[in-house]
């Protein structure tokens, strides 16, 4: 990203705590607006300008809701928040409407199998994304203090949409967890040492509330990474969690070794934790609560293994045994 303007952009967002990941997402689909009209600077371009690339992503390059939802809002922020021109509420566009895929889900079998095959520097990680039903950067974004050990469960912070939550958490996790404290402990000794480390990363508002706060053990990642790195957009020496790759690349390689019929990611295990609650007769505003989901037609989804075809209906076919016998 070398355009000035791209730059500032990023930079604006960084200022405002945006996220690493929505900021890469945010200035993927800007760029793609900008060359969508030309080249023309955006300040040149208007609603009119949205509506004909919202447009373009849901007929040409038939991108899928979410997608496209992800491209208006950055175009939103764009106007609104950069370039202090808001876009009108009332946006005419032709609006994707491909139907979701039906979640992958690993029966219980499946999911021992592929959590005792996970290498053991992972497999701490790999138990919480199935055992609490969390999302990937949940997991890695956890620190120290999330974990209530007197209740056994997780506190999540700002998950999608900002919203926290409390989930569940396996009382068999607890032994490993406080041996993966012990084992950030050491990092963090060798860290406080060093002069030149500036703490751990801590969103704006909180940097400012709590001033000390970075350089306490109890706000440090629960899965650090192995190397000090600098902070993007600043100077600051921190240690960064765990790359998201390594547990996708661990996961899909996993998986693939135990020769697996299904297309299994790190999100395979939060679709099979919901069915496996639904499953155990768990009502499913308890597991919309623990998924953390805003409507519970998203988490209606899940049905589908339990409802044996569809919604429950008896194939005919399944008469015919006892005809024949």
């Amino acid at each position: 990203m070398k355009s000035p303007f791209l730059m500032a952009v990023a930079e604006n967002m960084r200022m405002k705590n945006y996220a690493e990941k929505t900021i890469k997402a945010y200035i993927y689909w800007i760029t793609s607006y900008i060359h969508f009209n030309q080249k023309k600077h955006p300040i040149e371009c208007h609603n009119q300008d949205v509506e004909s690339f919202l447009s373009f992503l849901a007929n040409q390059r038939n991108v899928a809701p979410k997608t496209q939802s992800l491209a208006l809002n950055a175009l939103v922020y764009l106007y609104k928040e950069f370039l202090d021109n808001p876009l009108t509420l009332t946006l005419k566009f032709n609006r994707s409407h491909i139907q979701p895929k039906l979640p992958v889900v690993l029966n219980l079998a499946e999911m021992a199998l592929l959590l005792k095959n996970i290498p053991a520097p992972l497999s701490l990680p790999c138990n919480i994304l199935y055992g609490s039903g969390l999302r990937l950067m949940e997991v890695l974004r956890l620190r120290i203090q999330d974990i209530d050990f007197d209740y056994s469960s997780l506190q999540i912070w700002n998950g999608k949409g900002g919203k926290h939550r409390r989930v569940t958490l396996a009382k068999e996790l607890l032994t490993p967890l406080r041996d993966q404290i012990s084992s950030v402990r050491l990092y963090y000794q060798q860290d406080i040492t060093n002069p030149c480390y500036n703490g751990v990363y801590l969103p704006f508002a909180l940097a400012a509330k709590y001033p000390n706060a970075p350089k306490e053990l109890s706000w440090h990642y629960l899965f650090p990474s192995s190397k000090l790195s600098l902070e993007p957009g600043t100077n600051n020496l921190r240690r960064h969690h765990l790359h998201e790759s390594n547990l996708q690349r661990t996961i899909k390689r996993t998986a693939k070794q135990l020769n697996f019929d299904k297309p299994v990611t790190c999100h395979t295990l939060r679709h099979s934790f919901a069915t496996h609650l639904l499953q155990r007769g768990a009502d499913i505003r308890t597991v919309q609560e623990q998924l953390g989901h805003s409507d519970i037609r998203t988490t209606q989804i899940y049905t589908h293994v339990l409802q044996a075809g569809a919604n429950g209906v008896r194939s005919p076919f399944s008469d015919l045994q006892a005809i024949n016998e």
